[in-house]
């Protein structure tokens, strides 16, 4: 069921809003004049998305919060109401990353990653729920990852917790369904690579630069699906051509798939550049609102991707004209 009403009566909460995908999802909601609560640790990266969402026509409420806590965001969904009225969209958005070897990853970086990104979601859909139900209905969109339906090395902990968003999402429709309130709908995005601070900000446990694997799109692909979701719901809906590219493969020949796209990632996530072991903002807040990464330009590999994904359809088709080879000699 879509929101109940147009997005420019809507009032819209929206987690991780201080960088990347948040600014630019909360920039376009702001377009379209609804009321955007804007919810993420550092305040004053979020008063700076909330001058900049007044001035494109939208209203906006700031309300600093941190996901891990889950008093923290029952109390953002009673500010929204408290501001606004009611809840008709709600949007998890929250994420960090560390990036390194699964056991070189510490411990303590690793709960982290899953609290924030796994938890957050989970704490997120909890308060939004009767929420929802109480505004007559709604719309809760889950931004998860390619990553949540395949898998890339050296990100382990953002793997496992996107992983688990899909499959939390998935399980919380049903109940949904099955319990007759049909009246709200759960959406899932599975953007590609974007271009927002992530990889700079990310716990860098590599020694090495990090930088997104191309192609890399910029947020406002994922901010303009998020806002179609809100408009009209489905179950999923990916964001860059390359995701819907990377699902397919994975889908067709799940083994050849994970080695092409483990050998792709291995050889584009870093840069020549030596860097010191850093936290990222995992722990800590970013400063300052950025809904770029600077990665626009990176798409000089995309012959590379093409090719070895082609490689990957290659594999996908000999694998099957042989087995169905086979099948036909065993049935003589």
């Amino acid at each position: 069921m879509p929101l109940t009403r147009s997005l420019a009566d809507a009032t819209v909460v929206l987690t991780g809003a201080s960088s990347g995908i948040g600014t630019a999802t909360a920039y376009a909601l702001a377009r379209r004049g609804t009321a955007v609560v804007l919810a993420a640790r550092s305040e004053a990266a979020l008063e700076e998305v909330a001058q900049r969402c007044r001035e494109l026509g939208g209203r906006a409420l700031v309300v600093p919060t941190d996901v891990t806590d889950p008093a923290a965001v029952e109390r953002l969904a009673a500010r929204a109401v408290a501001e606004f009225g009611r809840i008709d969209g709600w949007i998890n958005n929250a994420a960090v990353g560390a990036v390194g070897l699964f056991d070189e990853i510490p411990v303590e970086e690793f709960r982290r990653v899953l609290e924030v990104n796994l938890l957050g979601a989970a704490y997120g859909t909890r308060a939004a729920l009767p929420q929802l139900s109480a505004a007559g209905g709604g719309v809760l969109v889950n931004n998860a990852s390619v990553l949540a339906e395949v898998a890339m090395p050296y990100q382990s902990a953002y793997n496992a917790a996107k992983h688990g968003i899909r499959g939390l999402a998935d399980t919380v429709r049903q109940e949904m369904r099955v319990t007759g309130r049909g009246d709200i709908s759960i959406c899932t995005v599975l953007p590609a690579t974007i271009d927002t601070p992530f990889f700079r900000h990310a716990a860098n446990h590599s020694g090495r630069e990090l930088v997104p694997p191309p192609p890399v799109y910029p947020p406002e692909v994922v901010a303009e699906t998020i806002v179609r979701l809100l408009r009209r719901p489905r179950r999923e809906a990916y964001a860059g051509g390359a995701a819907r590219l990377i699902g397919l493969q994975w889908r067709l020949a799940p083994a050849l798939a994970e080695r092409v796209l483990g050998w792709y990632t291995h050889r584009t996530q870093f840069g020549p550049a030596p860097r010191p072991e850093s936290t990222g903002n995992v722990f800590r807040p970013d400063a300052a609102a950025q809904r770029e990464g600077g990665w626009h330009g990176r798409r000089r590999h995309l012959v590379r991707m093409t090719a070895a994904f082609g490689l990957a359809a290659a594999g996908t088709a000999v694998g099957t004209v042989a087995a169905m080879t086979r099948r036909a000699r065993t049935d003589r």
